[in-house]
């Protein structure tokens, strides 16, 4: 078995506990899941203060709706679902402005983009042009439109499947795919000048 299945297993079991009513289940839940559903949410929203205000009400939610949750599916994407939810309701509340935060802490973990930025013993001058380039990365992310942003995040950042992807958007495995490949081509073309230094 391996650690996700285990997880799955773990995340099962505290959401019966929870759906029972021991409140303490939504500690633990939280404990696994709010580092990573944070960061999901940050590349999504690119502002710190957003991310940590709809991690926190997406953790309300799934304490709210425990009872909903059906354990014959993945927990992790149940949680995505009601993250991604909280975006589209935020960025209709909103209008589609991004908001980019400088000082956000950016983990390039299992990004295939993180290719464009020089290894760790650079000079510097490379680290101003890593941090130029992250930057460059990380707006050109965040103006993909929403339908290419979230598939593209959850593929390339969070590791999710096609088919787990497809059931926190809403569609299918075959649309993911779809999707992503606009996504990259959108990007290899917005970046298209660090691509080529």
């Amino acid at each position: 078995m391996d650690t996700r299945d285990t997880t799955d297993a773990e995340d099962r079991l505290e959401m019966s506990r929870l759906a029972a009513g021991d409140e303490t289940a939504l500690d633990r839940v939280m404990e696994r899941h709010s580092r990573r559903l944070y960061h999901y949410l940050l590349r999504l929203l690119q502002n710190e203060s957003a991310a940590e205000e709809l991690a926190q009400e997406t953790f309300v939610r799934v304490f709210r709706h425990a009872g909903r949750y059906d354990p014959d599916h993945s927990f992790s994407s149940w949680l995505y679902t009601i993250a991604t939810n909280l975006v589209r309701d935020r960025a209709r509340r909103r209008g589609r402005h991004p908001e980019i935060s400088f000082e956000a802490e950016h983990n390039q973990e299992g990004a295939k983009l993180r290719d464009l930025l020089p290894g760790n013993e650079a000079s510097p001058a490379d680290r101003a042009i890593a941090r130029e380039r992250a930057e460059a990365v990380r707006r050109a992310v965040g103006q993909l439109p929403e339908e290419l942003r979230i598939p593209f995040i959850l593929c390339e950042y969070e590791g999710l499947s096609h088919a787990e992807i497809g059931a926190i958007t809403r569609g299918t495995p075959k649309a993911v795919e779809m999707r992503l490949y606009r996504a990259r081509q959108s990007l290899r073309q917005s970046l298209a000048h660090l691509l080529e230094s």
